[in-house]
Protein backbone atom coordinates (compact mmCIF):
# COMPACT_ATOMS: atom_id res chain seq x y z
CA UNK A 1 0.00 0.00 0.00
CA UNK A 2 1.32 3.44 -0.85
CA UNK A 3 2.10 6.11 1.69
CA UNK A 4 -0.55 8.62 2.64
CA UNK A 5 0.25 12.13 1.54
CA UNK A 6 1.64 14.46 4.16
CA UNK A 7 0.41 18.02 4.65
CA UNK A 8 2.36 20.75 2.90
CA UNK A 9 3.72 22.00 6.23
CA UNK A 10 4.03 20.54 9.72
CA UNK A 11 0.70 21.33 11.37
CA UNK A 12 0.35 22.56 14.91
CA UNK A 13 -2.04 20.56 17.08
CA UNK A 14 -3.49 23.91 18.12
CA UNK A 15 -4.33 24.67 14.47
CA UNK A 16 -7.92 23.43 13.91
CA UNK A 17 -7.46 23.56 10.14
CA UNK A 18 -4.49 21.18 10.21
CA UNK A 19 -4.63 17.39 10.07
CA UNK A 20 -5.82 15.85 13.32
CA UNK A 21 -5.48 12.56 15.15
CA UNK A 22 -7.57 10.56 12.67
CA UNK A 23 -5.40 11.69 9.77
CA UNK A 24 -2.14 10.78 11.47
CA UNK A 25 -3.41 7.40 12.62
CA UNK A 26 -4.44 6.66 9.04
CA UNK A 27 -0.99 7.71 7.82
CA UNK A 28 0.64 5.53 10.49
CA UNK A 29 -1.44 2.50 9.48
CA UNK A 30 -0.52 2.95 5.83
CA UNK A 31 3.17 3.32 6.66
CA UNK A 32 2.92 0.24 8.91
CA UNK A 33 1.30 -1.74 6.09
CA UNK A 34 4.11 -0.65 3.79
CA UNK A 35 6.78 -1.65 6.32
CA UNK A 36 5.10 -5.00 6.96
CA UNK A 37 5.40 -6.11 3.34
CA UNK A 38 9.17 -6.57 3.60
CA UNK A 39 9.72 -6.54 7.37
CA UNK A 40 11.28 -10.01 7.52
CA UNK A 41 13.66 -9.42 4.63
CA UNK A 42 14.76 -6.03 5.91
CA UNK A 43 15.25 -7.30 9.45
CA UNK A 44 17.39 -10.19 8.27
CA UNK A 45 19.49 -7.89 6.07
CA UNK A 46 20.09 -5.60 9.06
CA UNK A 47 21.11 -2.56 7.02
CA UNK A 48 21.06 0.94 8.47
CA UNK A 49 17.46 2.12 8.02
CA UNK A 50 17.98 5.11 5.73
CA UNK A 51 15.18 3.93 3.46
CA UNK A 52 12.82 3.39 6.39
CA UNK A 53 13.51 6.87 7.74
CA UNK A 54 12.79 8.23 4.26
CA UNK A 55 9.40 6.49 4.35
CA UNK A 56 8.64 8.11 7.71
CA UNK A 57 9.81 11.50 6.46
CA UNK A 58 7.81 11.34 3.23
CA UNK A 59 4.68 10.49 5.20
CA UNK A 60 5.21 13.48 7.49
CA UNK A 61 5.63 11.34 10.60
CA UNK A 62 8.95 12.87 11.63
CA UNK A 63 7.61 16.41 11.85
CA UNK A 64 3.91 16.30 12.66
CA UNK A 65 4.58 17.26 16.31
CA UNK A 66 6.32 20.50 15.37
CA UNK A 67 5.85 23.42 15.62
CA UNK A 68 3.95 22.31 18.68
CA UNK A 69 2.12 25.41 19.88
CA UNK A 70 1.39 25.92 23.58
CA UNK A 71 -0.50 22.67 24.24
CA UNK A 72 2.00 20.29 25.84
CA UNK A 73 -0.76 17.77 26.52
CA UNK A 74 -2.69 18.45 23.35
CA UNK A 75 -3.99 15.76 21.02
CA UNK A 76 -1.16 16.19 18.51
CA UNK A 77 1.56 15.42 21.04
CA UNK A 78 -0.22 12.42 22.49
CA UNK A 79 -1.07 11.01 19.05
CA UNK A 80 2.64 10.22 18.80
CA UNK A 81 2.14 7.34 21.25
CA UNK A 82 -0.48 5.69 19.05
CA UNK A 83 1.70 6.22 15.98
CA UNK A 84 4.66 4.46 17.63
CA UNK A 85 2.46 1.54 18.66
CA UNK A 86 1.08 1.18 15.14
CA UNK A 87 4.53 1.22 13.55
CA UNK A 88 5.99 -1.13 16.18
CA UNK A 89 3.34 -3.76 15.45
CA UNK A 90 4.74 -3.99 11.92
CA UNK A 91 8.42 -3.33 12.65
CA UNK A 92 9.57 -3.12 16.26
CA UNK A 93 12.96 -1.60 15.48
CA UNK A 94 11.47 1.23 13.43
CA UNK A 95 8.91 1.73 16.18
CA UNK A 96 11.78 2.17 18.64
CA UNK A 97 13.60 4.51 16.28
CA UNK A 98 10.48 6.65 15.87
CA UNK A 99 9.63 6.64 19.57
CA UNK A 100 13.16 7.76 20.43
CA UNK A 101 12.93 10.51 17.82
CA UNK A 102 9.65 11.77 19.26
CA UNK A 103 10.90 11.76 22.83
CA UNK A 104 14.22 13.45 22.08
CA UNK A 105 12.65 16.15 19.91
CA UNK A 106 9.88 16.68 22.48
CA UNK A 107 12.41 16.86 25.34
CA UNK A 108 13.54 20.25 24.06
CA UNK A 109 10.32 21.55 25.63
CA UNK A 110 11.29 20.17 29.04
CA UNK A 111 14.95 21.16 29.28
CA UNK A 112 15.35 24.34 27.21
CA UNK A 113 13.85 27.78 27.76
CA UNK A 114 10.76 28.67 25.68
CA UNK A 115 12.60 30.85 23.16
CA UNK A 116 15.37 28.33 22.52
CA UNK A 117 12.89 25.44 22.37
CA UNK A 118 10.77 27.27 19.78
CA UNK A 119 13.86 28.06 17.70
CA UNK A 120 15.08 24.45 17.71
CA UNK A 121 11.64 23.01 17.00
CA UNK A 122 11.10 25.39 14.08
CA UNK A 123 14.39 24.42 12.49
CA UNK A 124 13.80 20.73 13.19
CA UNK A 125 10.46 20.91 11.40
CA UNK A 126 11.75 22.96 8.47
CA UNK A 127 14.77 20.73 7.87
CA UNK A 128 12.89 17.51 8.78
CA UNK A 129 15.44 16.33 11.30
CA UNK A 130 15.53 12.79 12.58
CA UNK A 131 16.71 12.77 16.21
CA UNK A 132 18.89 10.10 17.80
CA UNK A 133 20.88 9.58 20.98
CA UNK A 134 19.66 9.40 24.57
CA UNK A 135 19.85 10.96 28.03
CA UNK A 136 20.36 7.81 30.13
CA UNK A 137 23.22 7.77 32.63
CA UNK A 138 26.42 6.04 31.57
CA UNK A 139 29.89 5.53 33.00
CA UNK A 140 32.17 7.14 32.19
CA UNK A 141 29.99 10.12 31.24
CA UNK A 142 30.49 12.52 28.37
CA UNK A 143 32.26 15.64 29.62
CA UNK A 144 31.52 19.24 28.67
CA UNK A 145 34.52 21.44 29.36
CA UNK A 146 35.46 25.05 28.79
CA UNK A 147 38.37 25.64 26.42
CA UNK A 148 39.92 28.67 24.77
CA UNK A 149 37.59 28.29 21.77
CA UNK A 150 34.47 27.79 23.91
CA UNK A 151 32.68 24.70 25.21
CA UNK A 152 33.94 21.33 23.96
CA UNK A 153 32.43 17.87 24.33
CA UNK A 154 34.56 14.76 24.89
CA UNK A 155 33.89 11.08 25.51
CA UNK A 156 32.18 8.07 24.05
CA UNK A 157 28.46 7.41 24.21
CA UNK A 158 27.76 3.67 24.13
CA UNK A 159 24.84 2.03 22.34
CA UNK A 160 22.09 4.53 21.62
CA UNK A 161 19.13 4.47 19.26
CA UNK A 162 19.06 6.24 15.92
CA UNK A 163 22.60 7.56 15.75
CA UNK A 164 23.38 5.98 12.35
CA UNK A 165 20.61 7.98 10.65
CA UNK A 166 20.24 11.01 12.93
CA UNK A 167 20.37 14.61 11.78
CA UNK A 168 20.77 15.68 15.40
CA UNK A 169 22.11 13.84 18.45
CA UNK A 170 20.70 14.62 21.88
CA UNK A 171 23.05 13.39 24.61
CA UNK A 172 23.77 13.63 28.33
CA UNK A 173 27.03 15.28 29.39
CA UNK A 174 28.40 16.52 32.72
CA UNK A 175 30.07 19.86 33.28
CA UNK A 176 33.73 19.33 34.03
CA UNK A 177 33.80 22.03 36.72
CA UNK A 178 30.56 21.26 38.62
CA UNK A 179 29.54 17.74 37.60
CA UNK A 180 26.04 18.94 36.71
CA UNK A 181 24.41 16.75 34.04
CA UNK A 182 23.22 18.65 30.98
CA UNK A 183 21.17 17.91 27.87
CA UNK A 184 23.23 18.77 24.79
CA UNK A 185 22.29 18.75 21.09
CA UNK A 186 25.03 18.03 18.56
CA UNK A 187 25.11 18.03 14.77
CA UNK A 188 26.68 14.63 13.90
CA UNK A 189 28.45 16.17 10.90
CA UNK A 190 30.40 18.49 13.19
CA UNK A 191 34.16 18.08 13.31
CA UNK A 192 35.26 15.64 16.01
CA UNK A 193 32.10 13.48 15.92
CA UNK A 194 32.68 9.86 14.89
CA UNK A 195 29.71 7.50 14.66
CA UNK A 196 30.39 3.78 14.97
CA UNK A 197 27.81 1.19 13.90
CA UNK A 198 29.07 -1.32 16.46
CA UNK A 199 25.70 -2.39 17.87
CA UNK A 200 25.79 -6.10 17.07
CA UNK A 201 22.48 -6.86 18.80
CA UNK A 202 20.37 -9.98 18.24
CA UNK A 203 17.22 -7.85 18.14
CA UNK A 204 16.11 -4.33 17.20
CA UNK A 205 18.65 -4.53 14.39
CA UNK A 206 17.07 -1.69 12.42
CA UNK A 207 16.95 0.80 15.31
CA UNK A 208 20.14 2.40 13.92
CA UNK A 209 21.98 1.88 17.19
CA UNK A 210 25.68 2.24 17.74
CA UNK A 211 28.26 4.31 19.59
CA UNK A 212 29.49 7.82 19.01
CA UNK A 213 32.84 9.36 19.90
CA UNK A 214 33.20 13.07 20.69
CA UNK A 215 36.72 14.49 20.38
CA UNK A 216 36.87 18.18 21.33
CA UNK A 217 33.56 18.81 19.58
CA UNK A 218 32.73 22.51 19.69
CA UNK A 219 29.39 23.14 21.42
CA UNK A 220 27.61 26.48 21.14
CA UNK A 221 25.60 28.08 23.93
CA UNK A 222 22.35 27.28 22.11
CA UNK A 223 23.35 23.62 21.88
CA UNK A 224 23.09 23.24 25.66
CA UNK A 225 19.41 22.74 26.40
CA UNK A 226 19.49 22.70 30.20
CA UNK A 227 19.98 20.66 33.33
CA UNK A 228 19.23 16.94 33.73
CA UNK A 229 19.85 17.05 37.47
CA UNK A 230 17.57 14.91 39.64
CA UNK A 231 18.11 17.29 42.58
CA UNK A 232 14.67 18.63 43.53
CA UNK A 233 16.25 22.05 44.09
CA UNK A 234 16.93 22.12 40.34
CA UNK A 235 14.33 19.69 38.98
CA UNK A 236 10.88 21.25 38.71
CA UNK A 237 7.80 18.98 38.83
CA UNK A 238 7.04 19.88 35.21
CA UNK A 239 10.55 18.95 34.05
CA UNK A 240 10.27 15.71 36.04
CA UNK A 241 7.43 14.74 33.69
CA UNK A 242 10.06 14.14 31.01
CA UNK A 243 10.70 10.76 32.63
CA UNK A 244 7.14 9.34 32.37
CA UNK A 245 6.71 10.99 28.95
CA UNK A 246 9.74 9.04 27.70
CA UNK A 247 8.91 5.81 29.50
CA UNK A 248 5.40 5.78 28.04
CA UNK A 249 6.94 5.50 24.57
CA UNK A 250 8.67 2.34 25.81
CA UNK A 251 5.31 0.95 26.95
CA UNK A 252 3.68 1.70 23.59
CA UNK A 253 6.56 0.05 21.74
CA UNK A 254 6.17 -3.11 23.81
CA UNK A 255 2.40 -3.17 23.29
CA UNK A 256 2.97 -2.81 19.56
CA UNK A 257 5.28 -5.83 19.61
CA UNK A 258 2.71 -7.88 21.54
CA UNK A 259 -0.12 -6.90 19.23
CA UNK A 260 2.01 -7.40 16.13
CA UNK A 261 3.05 -10.96 16.94
CA UNK A 262 -0.50 -11.95 17.93
CA UNK A 263 -1.89 -10.54 14.68
CA UNK A 264 0.64 -12.43 12.56
CA UNK A 265 0.26 -15.64 14.57
CA UNK A 266 -3.54 -15.43 14.36
CA UNK A 267 -3.37 -15.04 10.58
CA UNK A 268 -1.11 -18.05 10.38
CA UNK A 269 -3.34 -20.14 12.65
CA UNK A 270 -6.43 -19.25 10.62
CA UNK A 271 -4.99 -19.82 7.17
CA UNK A 272 -1.90 -21.92 7.76
CA UNK A 273 -0.03 -19.32 5.78
CA UNK A 274 2.21 -16.45 6.64
CA UNK A 275 1.07 -13.41 4.67
CA UNK A 276 4.00 -13.62 2.28
CA UNK A 277 4.59 -17.40 2.41
CA UNK A 278 1.41 -19.08 1.10
CA UNK A 279 3.03 -22.51 0.69
CA UNK A 280 2.99 -23.40 4.39
CA UNK A 281 0.48 -26.00 5.67
CA UNK A 282 -2.81 -25.36 7.48
CA UNK A 283 -2.97 -24.14 11.06
CA UNK A 284 -5.20 -25.30 13.90
CA UNK A 285 -7.75 -22.55 14.70
CA UNK A 286 -10.24 -25.05 16.20
CA UNK A 287 -7.84 -26.65 18.67
CA UNK A 288 -9.14 -25.84 22.20
CA UNK A 289 -5.61 -25.51 23.55
CA UNK A 290 -4.72 -23.03 20.81
CA UNK A 291 -7.91 -21.08 21.50
CA UNK A 292 -7.13 -20.99 25.22
CA UNK A 293 -3.60 -19.78 24.57
CA UNK A 294 -4.85 -16.97 22.34
CA UNK A 295 -7.45 -16.11 24.96
CA UNK A 296 -4.84 -15.81 27.69
CA UNK A 297 -2.53 -13.69 25.56
CA UNK A 298 -5.39 -11.46 24.42
CA UNK A 299 -6.45 -10.82 28.02
CA UNK A 300 -2.84 -10.12 29.04
CA UNK A 301 -2.27 -7.68 26.18
CA UNK A 302 -5.64 -5.94 26.52
CA UNK A 303 -5.09 -5.52 30.26
CA UNK A 304 -1.69 -3.96 29.65
CA UNK A 305 -3.27 -1.73 27.01
CA UNK A 306 -5.92 -0.53 29.46
CA UNK A 307 -3.24 0.33 32.01
CA UNK A 308 -1.30 2.21 29.33
CA UNK A 309 -4.45 4.19 28.52
CA UNK A 310 -4.73 5.17 32.19
CA UNK A 311 -1.09 6.22 32.18
CA UNK A 312 -1.63 8.24 29.01
CA UNK A 313 -4.51 10.12 30.62
CA UNK A 314 -2.37 10.81 33.67
CA UNK A 315 0.44 12.15 31.48
CA UNK A 316 -2.07 14.28 29.60
CA UNK A 317 -3.35 15.75 32.84
CA UNK A 318 0.13 16.50 34.14
CA UNK A 319 1.18 18.19 30.91
CA UNK A 320 -1.98 20.27 30.82
CA UNK A 321 -1.29 21.52 34.37
CA UNK A 322 2.16 22.62 33.25
CA UNK A 323 3.95 24.71 35.84
CA UNK A 324 1.10 24.11 38.31
CA UNK A 325 1.80 20.38 38.60
CA UNK A 326 3.14 19.37 42.03
CA UNK A 327 5.92 16.98 43.01
CA UNK A 328 3.36 14.54 44.41
CA UNK A 329 1.32 14.63 41.21
CA UNK A 330 4.44 14.11 39.12
CA UNK A 331 5.35 11.13 41.32
CA UNK A 332 1.86 9.63 40.90
CA UNK A 333 2.19 9.92 37.13
CA UNK A 334 5.66 8.38 37.14
CA UNK A 335 4.48 5.43 39.25
CA UNK A 336 1.50 4.78 36.98
CA UNK A 337 3.67 4.89 33.85
CA UNK A 338 6.12 2.48 35.53
CA UNK A 339 3.20 0.07 36.12
CA UNK A 340 2.11 0.43 32.50
CA UNK A 341 5.63 -0.19 31.19
CA UNK A 342 5.96 -3.28 33.38
CA UNK A 343 2.61 -4.69 32.24
CA UNK A 344 3.48 -3.99 28.61
CA UNK A 345 6.87 -5.68 28.99
CA UNK A 346 5.27 -8.80 30.42
CA UNK A 347 2.64 -8.84 27.67
CA UNK A 348 5.34 -8.51 25.02
CA UNK A 349 7.61 -11.16 26.50
CA UNK A 350 4.78 -13.63 27.08
CA UNK A 351 3.12 -13.08 23.69
CA UNK A 352 6.31 -13.20 21.65
CA UNK A 353 7.42 -16.40 23.43
CA UNK A 354 4.14 -18.30 23.45
CA UNK A 355 3.29 -17.37 19.86
CA UNK A 356 6.21 -19.57 18.85
CA UNK A 357 4.78 -22.43 20.91
CA UNK A 358 1.36 -21.99 19.31
CA UNK A 359 2.78 -22.13 15.79
CA UNK A 360 5.00 -25.03 16.78
CA UNK A 361 8.07 -26.30 15.01
CA UNK A 362 7.20 -24.39 11.84
CA UNK A 363 7.95 -21.15 13.71
CA UNK A 364 11.68 -21.91 13.54
CA UNK A 365 11.64 -21.04 9.84
CA UNK A 366 13.68 -17.90 9.25
CA UNK A 367 11.48 -17.19 6.24
CA UNK A 368 8.44 -16.74 8.46
CA UNK A 369 10.26 -14.34 10.76
CA UNK A 370 8.09 -14.97 13.83
CA UNK A 371 11.15 -15.04 16.08
CA UNK A 372 12.00 -11.41 15.29
CA UNK A 373 9.23 -10.28 17.64
CA UNK A 374 10.76 -12.24 20.50
CA UNK A 375 14.27 -10.99 19.75
CA UNK A 376 13.05 -7.38 19.51
CA UNK A 377 11.05 -7.54 22.75
CA UNK A 378 13.85 -9.25 24.64
CA UNK A 379 16.46 -6.80 23.44
CA UNK A 380 14.36 -3.84 24.49
CA UNK A 381 13.57 -5.25 27.93
CA UNK A 382 17.25 -5.97 28.56
CA UNK A 383 17.99 -2.28 28.04
CA UNK A 384 14.89 -1.28 30.05
CA UNK A 385 14.72 -3.93 32.85
CA UNK A 386 11.29 -4.60 34.33
CA UNK A 387 12.81 -5.23 37.76
CA UNK A 388 13.81 -1.58 38.03
CA UNK A 389 10.25 -0.41 37.39
CA UNK A 390 8.83 -2.95 39.85
CA UNK A 391 11.23 -1.78 42.55
CA UNK A 392 10.21 1.84 41.98
CA UNK A 393 6.51 0.97 42.15
CA UNK A 394 6.97 -1.13 45.28
CA UNK A 395 9.03 1.53 47.04
CA UNK A 396 6.38 4.12 46.16
CA UNK A 397 3.51 1.89 47.34
CA UNK A 398 5.19 0.86 50.61
CA UNK A 399 7.05 3.99 51.60
CA UNK A 400 5.66 6.82 49.49
CA UNK A 401 9.09 7.33 47.92
CA UNK A 402 8.91 9.29 44.68
CA UNK A 403 10.11 7.25 41.67
CA UNK A 404 13.57 8.40 40.57
CA UNK A 405 14.05 10.75 37.65
CA UNK A 406 15.25 8.17 35.13
CA UNK A 407 15.17 8.84 31.41
CA UNK A 408 14.83 5.94 28.95
CA UNK A 409 17.94 4.39 27.40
Amino acid sequence: MGLASAPSRPASPSDPSGPGRAHWLRVAREVADDLATDAVVREQAGKAPFDEVSRLREAGLLTFLMPAGPQEGGPGRLTAYAVVREIAAADGAIGQLLGSHYFLSWSVRFFAGPALAAQIEERSATEEWCWGGGFARQEPPLVLARASKGLVLNGRQSYTTGILVADRLAVRAVREDTGEPLAVVVDPTRRGVAVDGDADTFGQRLAAGGSVEFDDVLVGADDVLGSLSADEDLLSPRTALASPVGRLFSAQLLLGLAEGVLAEAREYSRTGQATHHPAWPAGTPHDPQVQTAYGELTVLTRSASALADQALEAVRGGLERGEDVTYDESADISALVAMAETAAARAAQESTTRALDIIGARSVSARLGFERFWRNARTHTLYEPVTHRLRDVGHYFLNGAHPPFVLPA
